[in-house]
């Protein structure tokens, strides 16, 4: 006879080869089958009646321009022997190039002062901007005990800071420095 321990082996192993071989199949469910599906492109497009229709003009001609060599022409005269004369043709002058001046690598700016109070920098900056100085806070939003720094520019022009520059002195009594402007970090 069996044993129970043997009884038990047995049907464990027979509930673990139904749950092996049974279970995955009824939790799978229904198994779908993944098609792309495709739309068909027409071959021409139909167009509707509302469509607008342009007309087409012709091209226009503009003048011509002239060969940049010496043309060679002859003039027949009642002589046998035909003239030969070479006319110039004056070439355009091509517009000189204007070079273009960046702007990142030349701007300067007229720094006033460093301040630890960043409302006596704002005010700073508002006075001469009703003065009507271009001026700006760096950073706009300063954290509390952050450095403010005021500034007046970006200016391309050196020399119109610089003639600036007594006048600021005059208004708020603080000797302006002048400094390279940099964009990334003003």
């Amino acid at each position: 006879m069996s044993s129970p321990f043997q009884r038990r082996l047995v049907g464990t192993i027979i509930l673990v080869a139904i749950g092996v071989i049974v279970l995955p199949d009824l939790f799978d469910g229904k198994k779908k089958h993944y098609q792309e599906e495709f739309a068909s492109i027409p071959i021409k497009p139909e167009l509707s009646k509302d469509v607008e229709q342009f007309e087409i003009q012709e091209p226009i001609d503009f003048d011509a321009e002239l060969p940049g060599e010496p043309v060679e022409v002859t003039i027949e005269s009642s002589k046998t022997e035909p003239k030969k004369e070479i006319l110039s043709i004056v070439e355009k002058k091509q517009p000189e190039k204007v070079e273009k001046i960046d702007y990142a690598k030349s701007a300067w700016i007229i720094q006033l002062g460093v301040f630890r109070n960043a409302d006596n920098a704002t005010n700073l900056a508002l006075k001469l901007r009703k003065q009507g100085f271009q001026a700006h806070t760096f950073p706009k939003e300063p954290k509390k005990g952050d450095l403010v720094r005021v500034a007046v520019g970006p200016d391309v022009s050196k020399p119109d800071l610089e003639k600036q520059l007594p006048k600021l002195k005059e208004i708020t009594g603080l000797n302006g420095q002048l400094l390279k402007f940099t964009p990334l970090n003003p």
